[in-house]
């Protein structure tokens, strides 16, 4: 079964309003294991505006399940995957100043940059995924980079779901079924929510795990924490 890894950047959002450590993101972490999630991501960011460098040391000594790192891979960013050394390492081409990941990557442009940086994380035994469009000749170029995995940026299938699934999903399913036969395994995210998740993860049963915080989180206001850990949970199940 696709596993469900919950992105806590937005609760660290809201500790930050206040300063102080009110929600407590280690506590959280820990609660949304013992919920049901197959892992935590975060997203650190050079202002760290939400995950700070040192949450993702606190997260690394406590977590049970999966831990994935995304971020643009420059030199501090790397340094603290290979001290951290996660499950997983997701690379995303998010700038200094990008309010939230926008783009995947050109790997073609970015292949020498994208080689180096995954040979290293691989060297330290730790899973590598490329946030990544549909394009095909991308997914290609992700495979030669000596990638595990890609990881599909969803913003246009789940703004155009509404108006037609079926079409909504099928670059997608197109991109997915080739990163399969290529070897890659497969990961989505970006702003799946309680609505579009169940077809996504249907119509592509053979996904490895979505990343999903900003919809999961606002759900839980409405819903609570636990409740919607299993919501999600069994949309990723009921296939």
């Amino acid at each position: 079964m696709c596993k469900l890894s919950v992105n806590v950047n937005k609760i660290a959002t809201l500790r930050n309003a206040r300063g102080g450590n009110v929600p407590n993101l280690v506590n959280v972490v820990k609660n949304i294991e013992e919920f049901g999630a197959d892992g935590i991501t975060v997203h650190p960011r050079p202002d760290e505006r939400h995950i700070r460098y040192q949450d993702v040391f606190d997260i690394n000594k406590v977590y049970q399940t999966e831990f994935n790192i995304e971020g643009y891979p420059n030199q501090k960013f790397l340094e603290l995957v290979l001290e951290v050394k996660p499950t997983q390492v997701t690379l995303v081409p998010d700038l200094p100043g990008v309010l939230t990941s926008n783009a995947g990557w050109d790997t073609k442009s970015n292949f020498d940059l994208l080689s180096d940086v995954i040979s290293r994380f691989k060297e330290a035994d730790i899973r590598t995924s490329i946030f990544i469009d549909t394009d095909l000749e991308l997914i290609e170029y992700a495979k030669k980079t000596g990638a595990d995995r890609v990881e599909l940026y969803t913003e246009s299938y789940a703004s155009n779901y509404s108006k037609d699934k079926k079409e909504a999903i099928k670059p997608y399913k197109l991109s997915a079924e080739f990163a399969r036969s290529i070897g890659l395994g497969l990961n989505a995210g970006h702003d799946l929510n309680l609505e579009n998740l169940n077809y996504f993860s249907a119509e592509i049963p053979f996904l490895n795990e979505v990343s999903i915080g900003h919809a999961l989180i606002t759900d839980a206001l409405y819903f609570g924490l636990e409740n919607v850990v299993g919501m999600y949970k069994r949309l990723l199940s009921n296939n």
